[in-house]
C-alpha cells in the first residue's frame, strides 16, 4: 500500500490544477460553454495519456539507454528542485503560461495539455514515483491512479474555472502555486538524496 496523501501532494504540486485555471480562462476566451467543456476534456485526456506513457515506458527507456534509475533520480530531483525554485521565486504558473497563450492560439493541446497539466515536472514525477525496484505492479497502479485523480481534478477545476477565478483571482492562484513550489522543493531534495544513497550504495 502506498502513502496516498504523500503521492497526491507531490502530483498536486507538479501538476498544479489550481494554477491551470487562469491559463484555461485565457486560452478559452471567446469560446462558448460547450466548446470550453470540449477543450477541458481533450486537454485533460491528452495530458493523462502523456503521463501514463511516462509511467509505463519511462523506466524502460532509461534501461534501454543504460542509464541507472538512481542517476535519473538525482538529475530528476535537481531538475524538479530548479522547477520548484522557479515556482517560488519566478513567475507563477498562471503568469508564465498565460503569456504563452498570448503568443500562440492553440487550445486544448498547447499550452493546456502541455505544459500546463503534463509539464516537465509532472513527467519526471511520473517516472520517479513508479520506480520498479521499490514498487510492485499494484503499487504502481495505485500511484498512477492518484496521478490520474489529480488530472481529473484539473479537469473539474477547468469546468468550474469562471467561479474559481472570481473567488481567488490571479493573485490567489499565484500564492497557491508558490506554496506548492515549496512543497515540491522538499520532495525534490528527498528524491535527490535517495538517488545519491542508491548510486553510491550508502
Amino acid at each position: 500500500m502506498i502513502d496516498f496523501l504523500a503521492v497526491f501532494i507531490v502530483f498536486f504540486a507538479v501538476i498544479d490544477p489550481i494554477g491551470t485555471v487562469p491559463v484555461f480562462i485565457a486560452v478559452t476566451r471567446g469560446y462558448d460553454v460547450k466548446a470550453k467543456r470540449k477543450i477541458a476534456l481533450i486537454s485533460s485526456g491528452v495530458a493523462a495519456l502523456i503521463l501514463l506513457f511516462f509511467v509505463i515506458a519511462g523506466e524502460l527507456i532509461l534501461t534501454h539507454l543504460a542509464i541507472p534509475l538512481s542517476a535519473f533520480q538525482i538529475s530528476g530531483g535537481i531538475i524538479l528542485f530548479l522547477f520548484a525554485l522557479s515556482m517560488i521565486f519566478g513567475e507563477s504558473k498562471p503568469e508564465e503560461e498565460t503569456k504563452l497563450v498570448e503568443k500562440y492560439h492553440e487550445t486544448a493541446i498547447f499550452p493546456l495539455a502541455v505544459p500546463s497539466i503534463a509539464g516537465p515536472g509532472a513527467m519526471l514525477a511520473a517516472v520517479l514515483m513508479t520506480e520498479n525496484a521499490k514498487l510492485d505492479l499494484w503499487q504502481q497502479a495505485q500511484t498512477a491512479g492518484v496521478m490520474l485523480g489529480v488530472v481529473f481534478l484539473a479537469f473539474l477545476l477547468m469546468l468550474m474555472a469562471g467561479g474559481i477565478h472570481r473567488i481567488i483571482g490571479n493573485a490567489g492562484a499565484s500564492v497557491i502555486s508558490r506554496v506548492m513550489g515549496l512543497i515540491l522543493a522538499a520532495a525534490a531534495t528527498s528524491n535527490t538524496l535517495a538517488g545519491i544513497t542508491a548510486y553510491f550504495n550508502l
